[in-house]
């Protein structure tokens, strides 16, 4: 008697092959064997599934959870510093490759032995050309020093906390202002950012106030947030970004008054002409009232203190 065809049996069907754990029963019932459920318990107890969201880096970092990882980056700095009671602060924006004279004048030594051991080397001898006028520029290393020992001798003696310095926290620039606070034992601000090269923070940051960020958008914002002035050292591609965006963002009334203040007008000028702009109708005479210029320490921080002493204009 032929076969019954069953559904496993019709043509272009699927074979289950043999031994198949649906098809094939355990020789004992799983559940009832003692050892395996308490080794299946600690597999439980180990599984990243059963940690706490907040405990799971891999979650942390999925691609999915971008979103969580920026409001992140904008509540931990926002709780510290309300912690500490910092009501304002003053950013100084400016190159890493400004640093203190005596690395400048290394740095120059090591051009000028690498120019006499490749004297024909043109790309050699443009690093001795760049050190050395690196070297003349180091007294804006000193002056933003100096401005952020003004800036933060006076203004740090209450439980509130104004014009505190903040910047990016790197080399440069921006280790003179944080080491000029450093030197008259205050506090000031870090914010650093998470580069494809490696990025240390300078070591004048107070410690519970250096931050690393990933997203830049988010360490500007924090930049923005408290200031109540901006002052902007000699730098490159990054400080012009700051620059341009502080001024884009008090053009268009996206942030609260505040001076702007470009350091070395010799400098900027060269860099920006910023009369031809207004000149060939592309910003209004008035943007160029949204900046001032500065020559000392001294004359940065009376233009913060005259612009606070009376109503800005918005």
């Amino acid at each position: 008697m032929a076969k019954k065809p069953t559904r496993d049996d019709a043509p272009g069907a699927a074979v289950n092959p043999p031994g198949k754990a649906c098809k094939v029963l355990p020789d004992t019932v799983l559940g009832d064997d003692v050892g395996l459920v308490a080794e299946n318990m600690e597999r439980i107890l180990r599984s990243p599934s059963y940690a706490l969201a907040q405990d799971d880096p891999a979650l942390l970092t999925r691609e999915e959870m971008r979103g969580v990882r920026m409001l992140l980056e904008l509540g931990k700095p926002e709780i510290a510093l309300h912690a500490d009671n910092i009501k304002s602060t003053v950013i100084v924006f400016g190159g890493t490759q400004i640093v203190d004279r005596s690395v400048a004048e290394r740095r120059l030594s090591e051009a000028k032995r690498a120019v006499e051991s490749k004297p024909a080397d043109r790309a050699v001898a443009r690093e001795a050309e760049r050190a050395e006028t690196l070297l003349s520029m180091c007294r804006f290393y000193d002056d933003a020093r100096t401005f952020a020992r003004l800036v933060s001798i006076d203004n740090q003696c209450d439980d509130e906390r104004d014009f505190v310095i903040i910047t990016g926290g790197g080399p440069g620039i921006m280790e003179a202002a944080n080491r000029g606070a450093f030197d008259v034992g205050c506090k000031s601000i870090g914010l650093n950012i998470k580069l494809p090269a490696e990025q240390q923070p300078n070591p004048f940051i107070t410690p519970e106030l250096c931050f690393q960020f990933k997203y830049f958008a988010l360490r500007k914002f924090h930049f923005i947030f408290r200031a109540a002035a901006v002052v902007l050292f000699p730098g490159g591609f990054g400080t012009l970004d700051e620059m341009f965006e502080t001024l884009t963002l008090r053009q268009t009334h996206r942030m609260q008054p505040v001076p702007i203040i470009l350091y070395g007008r010799d400098y900027w000028s060269k860099v920006i002409d910023f009369r031809f702009l207004a000149d060939s109708g592309v910003i209004a005479d008035r943007h160029l009232d949204l900046f001032t210029y500065a020559e000392t320490p001294q004359d940065a921080w009376q233009q913060i203190l005259d612009f606070h002493a009376k109503p800005p204009q918005a």
